[in-house]
């Protein structure tokens, strides 16, 4: 007599749907992390910018660590005393490699994504300066044990380095302040968003987004030159960028991420706060370097030097608009190196 097969139990087809969904859940999260770091032929794509280049093999490599929720991007090279450089907008750490190699030479360089930006993955819990400032500090001086750094930084940057200065002075041995009028007491946040056209843009919620939408490479490219030397933006009328289509292909690739292009723009929108912690903040007495676009120095040290007091150089790059690492990276290297050295 043949008897029927047993249904299986309740507690069986559980245990086996608790498996299923075990395993469909594992797949997921394993496609989500192939798909977290996306490579360019056989190297990560954070790497595929200098994967060629001799002068980053010999010297740098790029790591990256979790700051408060933010998996942090860095590349790091070098011997001797430590040298943090903190990108602006539209750019990631990639701004400071025409110089790189130079510093690299005497210095241990460390030149960091900010949080949000770049390769750096996550949000931060704001765009303001100095929420940016305690990331980059808490990267430095706790995951790294760096305590004694020369803090540098270039557009939106040079704020993110002040505020460094200003939040953690005895961490700071001395400070590269580039190009960027500086939001405080001496220029408040209306009359910061009237100097430029694309500073009122880019300080709109959810407006920039829309329009530039998916055309990211073409904006840049636009951009880059109107704060070229002899720009539009300077009331020249040049249409030269200083960038290369390899070099724009790098930063549109980072900020084609959705979350990243409104990161950007998010350095815009926290300026009112950013006069805020300006006014709040004490006066400095770090030993600073000034570099500006040539013929903007008089203007932009007017508003760093009611909190930036011990000045130390100052200078206008010759032949360079906002761009001075791209326009001018020999006269850049020069001062740096004779301003770190001091």
């Amino acid at each position: 007599m043949i008897t029927p097969a047993r249904r299986p139990s309740r507690r069986l087809l559980r245990s086996a749907r608790t498996m299923v969904a075990f395993a469909l859940a594992l797949l997921l999260a394993i496609g989500v992390a192939a798909c977290s770091s996306p490579t360019v032929g056989d190297v990560p794509a954070y790497a595929a910018a200098t994967r060629n280049d001799p002068a980053f093999k010999n010297a740098f490599r790029h790591e990256f660590a979790d700051v408060d929720g933010v998996r942090m991007h860095y590349v790091t090279g070098g011997r001797g005393t430590p040298v943090v450089l903190i990108h602006g907008w539209p750019q990631s750490w990639y701004g400071w490699w025409p110089i790189m190699p130079a510093i690299a030479k005497k210095h241990t360089v460390y030149a960091v994504d900010l949080p949000g930006l770049g390769d750096s993955a996550g949000s931060p819990t704001g765009y303001d300066k100095a929420t940016l400032a305690r990331y980059v500090h808490k990267l430095i001086a706790e995951r790294l044990g760096v305590r004694d750094p020369r803090v540098v930084g270039h557009d939106f940057g040079a704020a993110v380095a002040f505020q460094y200065a200003a939040q953690f002075p005895h961490d700071t041995a001395r400070l590269g302040y580039f190009d960027l009028p500086l939001p405080g007491p001496a220029l408040d946040a209306s009359r910061y968003r009237s100097l430029s056209w694309h500073i009122a843009f880019h300080s709109q919620r959810r407006v920039p987004e829309a329009v530039v939408g998916d055309d990211v490479r073409e904006y840049l490219a636009l951009f880059y030159p109107q704060v070229s030397f002899g720009g539009t933006a300077f009331g020249g009328t040049s249409e030269r960028s200083p960038f290369t289509d390899a070099e724009i292909n790098e930063y549109a690739r980072t900020y084609r991420r959705p979350e990243v292009l409104s990161g950007g723009f998010g350095l815009y929108r926290a300026l009112d706060k950013d006069v805020r912690d300006t006014v709040a903040a004490p006066r400095l007495r770090v030993p600073t370097l000034l570099l500006t676009a040539q013929g903007q120095l008089n203007g932009v040290r007017a508003t760093v030097t009611p909190r930036l007091t011990n000045i130390v150089r100052a200078a206008d790059v010759p032949h360079a608009g906002h761009w001075l690492v791209e326009e001018n990276p020999q006269f850049v290297i020069t001062e740096l190196l004779r301003f770190l050295a001091q």
